[in-house]
């Protein structure tokens, strides 16, 4: 049996530690007597090579158990973004698709979820040369003088960015020296490509009614990259010397806190609770953005039987979109 043609894809989305890996691999093997399945990975740091424990990386067996894509297919040094991850997933379910096998869609950056849901805006692409001008302006004066550029050409942008968030000032005044148009100007639904899977893809979503219970698993994940050498992975990551906290490699979670530690401003001795602050921040603003998606069907991942009623909705889910 193939995938049926009315359900392009399945989508599983869901904070940091809640155990999405888990689910998915169940699903897939649940689903194998009915139709092959292959993984696509959402998640803006899986896509980085060499960044294996602090991106909790699904093991070599789980790799090889079901079909992975966009995992290990930028260096840390290059950006990845939300517009190419649509171009790439548009193409994978068409692709896995042709070959009779369900698309599984599954992770955590909500941003490629809602850019492959609802459309990506139609902005310039990046320009290596104009990056490059902004980057030397910033080591010449300093961000917040670049947010203080920022202002004056894009007022709206600069209010919900801080000072120091160099990442998204750089982003925004590349667009403005690009197009010659702000950054906010490019957010409306007018500007934005339509999306080709959103209307048939059935999303599902772990989510903890218990808060505390998924605090508790960040914990103990962050406890257990640590023990597997987390320390040494990023000691490897920065003996490289091309690459540099500003990178959004080395801004993910964990690893800025990790950098700071062992390169920065920060005590060692602060570096667990830093991380888990982070992660939980992370998984708070995770959370915040599967609400908004009201098409969801919402699993309480804290529960016993978490994993059977992931398989059990989409068993019904696949079947009620069968001829």
């Amino acid at each position: 049996m193939s995938a049926p043609d009315h359900l392009p894809a399945i989508a599983l989305a869901g904070p940091t530690a809640s155990g999405k890996t888990a689910g998915a691999l169940a699903l897939a093997a649940v689903l194998a007597p009915r139709m092959p399945v292959e993984i696509i990975s959402v998640d803006s740091a899986l896509v980085y090579r060499g960044m294996d424990i602090g991106t909790a990386k699904p093991s070599s067996d789980e790799l090889a158990a079901v079909p992975h894509h966009l995992i290990d297919i930028r260096d840390p040094l290059h950006s990845y973004s939300a517009a190419e991850f649509v171009q790439d997933a548009t193409r994978l379910i068409a692709e896995i698709r042709a070959r009779g096998a369900l698309p599984l869609l599954v992770g955590g950056t909500m941003l490629y979820f809602k850019a492959l849901f609802d459309g990506i805006d139609d902005m310039p692409a990046a320009d290596p040369a104009v990056r490059e001008r902004i980057e030397a302006q910033a080591a010449a004066q300093g961000w917040p003088a670049l947010h203080a550029e920022l202002a004056r050409v894009d007022p709206v942008t600069a209010a919900r960015l801080a000072p120091a968030d160099s990442q998204r000032i750089q982003r925004a005044l590349e667009v403005w020296h690009v197009s010659g148009r702000p950054l906010s100007s490019f957010h409306s639904a007018k500007d934005r490509a339509p999306s080709t899977v959103a209307a048939s893809t059935a999303l599902f979503s772990l989510e903890p009614d218990d808060r505390a219970w998924l605090h508790a698993r960040i914990a103990q994940r962050f406890d257990a990259m640590l023990a597997a050498g987390f320390l040494d992975e990023v000691k490897a990551l920065h003996a490289r010397g091309d690459l540099h906290p500003d990178l959004p490699s080395m801004r993910c979670v964990g690893y800025r806190q990790a950098w700071e530690s062992l390169y920065g401003h920060f005590p060692m001795d602060s570096l667990r609770e830093r991380g888990i602050a982070a992660t939980r921040q992370l998984a708070k603003r995770q959370i915040t953005w599967l609400r908004s998606m009201p098409a969801r069907h919402a699993i309480a991942c804290d529960q016993p039987d978490a994993t059977a009623a992931l398989v059990q909705a989409v068993l019904a889910r696949l079947d009620a979109a069968a001829p």
